[in-house]
């Protein structure tokens, strides 16, 4: 385990994100696979199919997704243009990475604040106000009742009726349920980036982004050489 993943290992929210992003990541992954599977089957063996299968795959996706951005902040494994570092000495490095860092702040707020905005009407919640940044709430059109196209709506989730719509039963799965994941990862990504800031402030790294993709392959090609 590398240096900085081990030290987000010392704080019991960061095993508590740790745990959620990991285990979301593998339930998605198997609940793809195994609908897609089982959609395969269906199809070739019996000539049906899950009619709301490919929308809950695409669901699964996007969830799958903004956990992986999250995550990939977790293990230092985003991808990213150092040219400019290299060029320079270890103190201007050290301020340029300081300043990305706010920059990638800035901009997952901002991501938060428009995901909240959007979510929120369909859990018949209030928006924020504000162009940039919150500055209160506002009324918004109760957007609760809207569901998804074809994904069933589960029985034990039927607790939620007299909550969200006013008690009327839902017939598919409400959107508010699927688009909870555009707030809830976005702040996982605003979570990542602060604990990536903090680690470049204490000089834990030196910078947010420190994978080298193409440079390990090449090492790893030219290691294998050498064995042959």
């Amino acid at each position: 385990m590398s240096g900085p993943v081990k030290d987000q290992a010392h704080s019991r929210l960061g095993r508590m994100v740790n745990g959620i992003e990991e285990t979301a990541i593998a339930v998605l992954l198997g609940l793809m696979t195994l609908v897609t599977f089982v959609n395969v089957v269906l199809r070739y063996g019996f000539n049906s199919s899950l009619i709301w299968g490919l929308e809950l795959t695409l669901v699964l996706f996007a969830w799958l997704v903004l956990f992986g951005i999250s995550y990939a902040f977790k293990i230092t494994a985003h991808l990213g243009v150092d040219a400019l570092l290299n060029a320079v000495s270890s103190r201007p490095r050290r301020v340029l990475s300081l300043l990305a860092a706010v920059v990638c702040l800035v901009y997952a707020a901002l991501m938060l604040k428009g995901a909240w905005d959007y979510w929120a009407p369909f859990a018949g919640l209030d928006a924020t106000t504000g162009r940039w940044f919150p500055t209160g709430f506002a009324d918004s059109r109760d957007q609760a009742w809207y569901e998804t196209e074809q994904i069933p709506m589960p029985d034990w989730l039927r607790f939620i009726e007299p909550i969200f719509n006013q008690g009327e039963s839902y017939e598919k799965l409400p959107r508010f349920i699927p688009y909870f994941m555009l707030p809830f990862g976005c702040a996982l990504i605003l979570f990542r980036i602060l604990q990536a800031s903090w680690r470049v402030l204490t000089g834990q790294q030196e910078s947010l982004i420190v994978s080298h993709e193409a440079e390990d392959a090449v090492e790893d090609v030219a290691a294998l050489n050498r064995e042959d």
